[in-house]
């Protein structure tokens, strides 16, 4: 425990303590978030216009999607462009809103008015003001990290743990639908149910990522305020490796991909060893331990295979390798996919594979972080806000479009038939979604992780080149500190 409250940190290295309440800020952040957007559609749709007015909340909902996306390349923007305090450029949106964030969490599940339409307004109102207050706290958690630290080492390393931070974060309210089974069995009634775990996951989450806002900066950040508009999005152009690995990060999720509910319930449809239900859980449980244990050694791993970029290359050959060696796996007689024993060995090989992919994330935020001190280099300009607000907006484009594939695949070319009223439409599918849904489950995503290794190739990972760029920066703003900043 001591050596996670160590204060013991300077001007340009961050403390374990600092770092430490970094990571449990980044924790609350995405315990509340993976509430919210995991479980306010159907709130919405259940509960609070249920009936004939539900298709309105589902529309609005998706339209959501195209304001979520467009808000975050508004707000990079605003946040490289605003005037703030030395060295804190990022505090504020950590500080100050937080604890309006959780009210509005709360308030997104709590019905003050009678009539449905007014209901719908208020909840909608409540949503999409959240979603943009969320963007400025998204953008000051993650854009906070190139400014933890001048050097590169240390950033990865600050990386490191607010990621593992983050992905806690993001497990927790996965126990949601346990604590629903439990609490509807023991008499509680669903809508209370959410509502309760709005304010404890909503509310109390985002009480938590507080802590975050401790953690000094320490890179002064000057506002952009002379660059227009276009001109601070415009930047971007000066940083070909955060665009590439965007667009990695986006062409990685584009290949043939079925729901994995749907797999799974229809895979195991005929063996009563284990239902659909099961099986998701397995798999979901199984396949992670090892990645989520291997984040903890992230640093060195990477460092063993050679830097960020190889890293992130024998990664995705080690996970092509993986699925081509789980489907032959899937497919052997006595080793079936859909057997007990056979379900279980895939998750095994996958799971192995997982230890690959959890620190991909690490190596993408490292690169990303580096790539700021050579924009700044090139143009004297710091880009933590509009950078941050670049990969939220690919990764929001991206589900958008795994939502269309998924769609496409499941419908037009699986011919997938919910047929209404029929409790056991899993059953009733055609020969075709049965025989395919194995091959595209396990090997689709290969598709996507070919292409990744194919653009991540032409992302420029020069150690030397860092270590230059760092020292000309130091130069720089040893000159320019006396004149301009003094830390607070």
């Amino acid at each position: 425990m001591a050596y996670f409250f160590s204060r013991d940190g300077d001007e340009e290295r961050p403390s374990n303590r600092e770092i430490l309440f970094y990571a449990v800020g980044a924790t609350g952040q995405n315990m509340s978030a993976g509430f919210i957007t995991g479980r306010v559609t159907y709130f919405y749709e259940n509960h609070a216009v249920p009936g004939k007015s539900a298709h309105y909340a589902g529309k609005i909902m998706t339209a959501s999607i195209v304001w979520d996306a467009v808000n975050d390349i508004l707000v990079g923007t605003f946040v490289d462009r605003k005037k703030h305090r030395p060295y804190q450029k990022m505090r504020p949106y950590l500080l100050y809103l937080p604890p309006v964030i959780g009210l509005l969490s709360a308030a997104m599940f709590v019905t003050v008015f009678s009539g449905d339409m007014l209901r719908l307004v208020w909840l909608v109102a409540c949503y999409f003001c959240w979603d943009l207050l969320y963007s400025f706290q998204e953008t000051g958690m993650w854009g906070m990290l190139p400014l933890s630290s001048p050097h590169s080492a240390v950033r990865a390393r600050v990386t490191q743990w607010v990621t593992i931070g983050a992905n806690l974060g993001g497990y927790l309210p996965k126990a949601f639908p346990v604590a629903w089974d439990l609490l509807e069995k023991n008499g509680m009634d669903e809508k209370t149910i959410f509502v309760l775990f709005a304010f404890l996951f909503g509310l109390g989450g985002e009480l938590v990522s507080l802590r975050a806002a401790s953690f000094r900066e320490r890179i002064d950040s000057p506002a952009a305020e002379e660059e227009s508009f276009l001109k601070s999005i415009a930047v971007l152009r000066h940083n070909p490796k955060l665009l590439l690995i965007g667009a990695a990060k986006t062409i990685h999720e584009v290949y043939p991909r079925i729901n994995r509910t749907y797999f799974y319930q229809s895979a195991f449809r005929e063996t009563g060893a284990m239902g659909g239900g099961t099986a998701e859980t397995m798999y979901e449980t199984i396949s992670s331990i090892p990645g989520a244990l291997s984040v903890f050694f992230a640093n060195r791993l990477i460092s063993k295979f050679g830097g960020m970029k190889r890293a992130l290359v024998i990664s995705q050959i080690a996970i092509i390798s993986a699925r081509f060696i789980a489907y032959v796996v899937g497919i052997l007689p006595g080793c079936r996919y859909d057997t007990v024993h056979g379900y279980l060995v895939m998750c095994c090989i996958i799971g192995i594979s997982s230890a690959f992919t959890s620190f991909m994330e690490i190596a993408h935020r490292s690169l990303i972080n580096d790539s700021i001190d050579e924009v700044e280099l090139k143009t004297g300009l710091r880009t933590e806000g509009i950078s941050a607000s670049a990969i939220n907006f690919a990764r929001k484009i991206t589900n958008s479009l795994q939502s269309l594939i998924m769609n496409l695949t499941l419908y037009r070319f699986l011919g997938y038939n919910a047929v209404p009223g029929d409790k056991d439409y899993i059953n009733h599918q055609s020969e075709k979604f049965y025989r395919w849904q194995y091959p595209i489950f396990m090997l689709g995503p290969v598709v996507g992780e070919a292409l990744y290794v194919v653009i991540i190739l032409f992302v420029k990972d020069d150690r030397a080149r860092q270590d230059e760029i760092e020292r000309l920066l130091a130069e720089r703003r040893k000159k320019a500190s006396p004149q301009t900043s003094t830390r607070v």
